[in-house]
């Protein structure tokens, strides 16, 4: 935790008590560090925590930073296999603090930035794994129809609308010509599978450290981080997934490259990918190179504008926005190497 900036508590305590029954000041408020997008506070009244999420301050991108969809997705999910948050209310006034915020439950629990995870027994570790397999599954297996989610993205090819939504936002933050995402961005156009007709939640940015996992067992309590959800393709999480074990293990690549899973209990990225698709009624997944290049791509534009805000001065943490954004030709060249595989 670092100290609260740029968030009025003052405005955000009148707000909430004319907004949320029961609530009673004073509040306090401490910026969780990290995190690139949306800054997140945890809240501190007497009686009770909270969670806020806003927009970031500056100029941003048209599409970016939706805290109002991140509201609307998990509030829908309330009451499913989906563990989420309590959401408790949205603020779209900007006049307030100056952007888009909401309010959420602080859930308590465990946070795993590590898919080593260091400290669990080999069976633990297996069992953390096999619960981010069977929510993922959870989440592909919404019915979005009851939820009230039909409209929560456009019909048709998720593929080629993302293709060109990430491409339109990397040359948006573009700062300088970096070879392999152009190649990247050119291949992935010309290889985009046909619409197999499954369309169902993604969450967009499915990973071990966006999920918090209950105090005294391996079970997740929430998945956080909903920004970039839509309805979409599920193959783009489980890719997302697999992606990133393919990074160097530690606190910057947060992977598992070169590491024994075995000896750590820890499945191979086929074991995984075999036990959720026995959860979905899947017998095996074609041309799983274009989603895991697709996957490296968009982590390159995201990383990108991460670069371009830090350089405008609206990142959440500036210094560390820039070294992220140093990755950006190494995720291209990855997603290079990946459309090279099946």
């Amino acid at each position: 935790m670092m100290d609260a900036n740029q968030l009025d508590t003052g405005a955000v305590a009148a707000w909430m008590a004319e907004t949320l029954p029961g609530f009673e000041g004073p509040l306090t408020a401490e910026k969780f560090a990290g995190g690139q997008s949306n800054p997140t506070y945890l809240l501190k009244t007497p009686a009770r925590d909270y969670v806020l999420r806003r927009k970031p301050p500056g100029t941003l991108l048209k599409s970016a930073h939706a805290v109002d969809r991140e509201f609307r997705v998990q509030s829908a999910l309330a009451g499913t296999d989906v563990p989420v948050a309590r959401m408790f209310a949205l603020c779209d006034d900007d006049s307030v603090i100056g952007s888009m915020f909401y309010i959420m439950e602080r859930v308590e629990g465990r946070n795993f930035d590590d898919p080593r995870l260091e400290g669990l027994s080999n069976q633990d570790r297996g069992a953390v794994f096999d619960q981010m397999n069977k929510v993922l599954a959870a989440i592909h297996s919404v019915d979005i129809g009851a939820v009230g989610l039909s409209d929560y993205g456009p019909e048709g090819n998720y593929f080629e609308r993302q293709v060109g939504r990430w491409t339109k936002q990397y040359r948006a933050s573009e700062t300088e010509v970096v070879p392999d995402m152009d190649a990247l961005i050119d291949w992935l156009a010309g290889n985009i599978p046909a619409d197999d007709g499954r369309r169902t939640l993604v969450h967009g940015d499915y990973r071990l450290d966006n999920m918090l996992f209950h105090p005294d067992r391996i079970e997740v309590a929430a998945v956080l981080d909903w920004e970039l959800s839509t309805i979409g393709h599920p193959y783009a999480d489980l890719a997302g997934m697999i992606m990133q074990w393919q990074m160097p293990p530690g606190k910057e690549g947060r992977g598992l490259a070169g590491v024994d899973r075995a000896a750590l209990g820890i499945p191979s990225d086929g074991a995984f990918i075999a036990a959720y698709c026995k959860r979905m009624g899947i017998e095996k997944i074609d041309r799983f190179g274009f989603y895991l290049a697709f996957c490296f791509f968009r982590m390159g534009a995201i990383l990108q504008g991460v670069k371009k805000r830090a350089l405008d001065g609206n990142a959440s943490d500036p210094k560390r926005g820039a070294k992220m954004g140093a990755y950006v030709p190494m995720f291209a060249a990855a997603g290079l190497k990946a459309s090279k595989h099946g």
